[in-house]
């Protein structure tokens, strides 16, 4: 299942075993942090992480009967296959006894989440969510709930804005928003600016800029790279680069060419990039936008198994092509 929907079970109740995984770090830590919180299992929880994984432990720990009416969390975070029957002990054991929950965050490779996911099933008491990068309205929505919980002072345009910064990172965000709640007053993109360290110092935004509007991207791309911009991650700010030339273009379509990134986006942009991302979206034809997003969903399972060394060939090659279909 999707994020959606576990929020619509946690409404009524917690599932007791639980299996975590996708391309969405923020969240998955969010969900397994919910869990400690509303069960109250900060110190009787038990974390078994990559390399200390031990079956037999996990095994031990949600066998035993809790001596003081506490919960018995196991959270297993690990980026290699577990064996099925373990898995499904395991996920038997949660079942058991009402104050056993089973986690899993895994982060290894897609096929093996799927291979796992049968031992995570309602018939059998547990659930699977696959998460995905939030776009940006939902970044934005994630960070503005922390902001509120926090009491701190922040209106969209400059959440949008330290995304940017920070590259798309919600925990590093996240983390931002914290510090800057020390201030104590209306945070802007001036203290942003000021006391938050880009760690996109070659804007992935004014790459796309070049990318979309035909002009040489080779050099600003070997630059973006160099400075540690995973290919992966630059694959995932395209495809929402190209959702919003699609929420723009089909909102000027509708809308006789009229702009508001309000209505389009959520938040509202600056007039300048606002009035830069219309043109874009006006030299680029729908089904352009089309073929590029499905080739990029192609690519991106390409790269995924692909050896580390091909993969910067890969990237460039990708964005050539990409420039031949605008």
């Amino acid at each position: 299942m999707y994020k959606r929907e576990l929020d619509q079970k946690l409404r009524a109740n917690m599932p007791k075993a639980l299996m975590l995984f996708g391309d969405n770090d923020y969240l998955i830590e969010y969900y397994i942090n919910h869990y400690i919180k509303n069960l109250n299992a900060k110190d009787d929880l038990l974390g078994v992480y990559y390399d200390e994984w031990d079956f037999n432990i996990a095994k031990n720990y949600l066998s035993q009967t809790s001596l003081f009416g506490g919960i018995n969390l196991l959270i297993i975070k690990h980026n290699k296959k577990i064996p099925k029957k373990e898995l499904d002990i395991l996920v038997g054991l949660a079942n058991k006894n009402r104050v056993n929950y089973l986690l899993f965050k895994f982060t290894g490779l897609p096929k093996d989440a799927k291979s796992m996911q049968s031992s995570f099933v309602s018939s059998k008491g547990g659930e699977w969510v696959r998460f995905f990068e939030p776009n940006i309205r939902e970044g934005i929505e994630l960070l503005q709930k922390s902001a509120r919980e926090i009491n701190l002072d922040i209106d969209n345009y400059a959440l949008s804005h330290l995304m940017i910064v920070l590259n798309n990172d919600l925990s590093l965000c996240n983390n931002e928003l914290k510090k800057l709640s020390i201030l104590n007053s209306k945070i802007t993109n001036k203290e942003i600016d000021r006391l938050v360290y880009s760690t996109a110092p070659l804007s992935t935004e004014d790459f796309f800029v070049e990318l979309f509007s035909n002009r040489p991207i080779i050099a600003m791309l070997h630059n973006i790279l160099e400075l540690g911009e995973d290919e992966l991650s630059l694959l995932r700010s395209t495809q929402r680069f190209i959702t919003e030339m699609f929420l723009f273009s089909a909102y000027m379509e509708l809308n006789n060419g009229a702009i508001n990134s309000i209505d389009i986006l959520g938040y509202k942009l600056p007039k300048q990039i606002e009035t830069k991302k219309a043109n874009l979206a006006r030299g680029i034809k729908p089904s352009s936008l089309l073929e590029i997003s499905t080739y990029l969903i192609e690519m991106e399972l390409e790269i995924k198994s692909s050896p580390s060394v091909n993969k910067e060939s890969l990237i460039f090659g990708t964005f050539i092509r990409i420039q031949s279909l605008i």
